[in-house]
């Protein structure tokens, strides 16, 4: 699990950078599809994150909520989920 947290980490960080150069292109009248090219990156390098925590999530919180002998329990992880998803899929 520690693996995937520095590989999560290192995707948030690369698009932070990225999200700092975006900026500045935007502030230096950059032309804009090079702006757009750098913000099509920087949302990449999220979603690619996001799913990597999602994974994480499921594996490790999913599996003993999922398995639980509370029905509420397990009605409220996939509930979290479904909303998760809902955000994640909104255009």
């Amino acid at each position: 699990m520690q693996h995937e947290r520095k590989t999560i980490i290192t995707s948030l960080k690369k698009a932070k950078g990225t999200l700092e150069k975006v900026i500045e292109m935007a502030e230096n009248d950059v032309y804009c599809a090079d702006v757009a090219h750098q913000i099509n990156a920087a949302m990449g390098l999220l979603k690619s994150a996001n799913r990597e925590l999602m994974r994480d999530h499921l594996l490790c919180c999913g599996k003993k909520k999922l398995s639980s002998d509370n029905p509420r329990e397990v009605d409220a992880f996939i509930d979290e989920l479904l909303r998760t998803w809902d955000v994640a899929t909104r255009k």
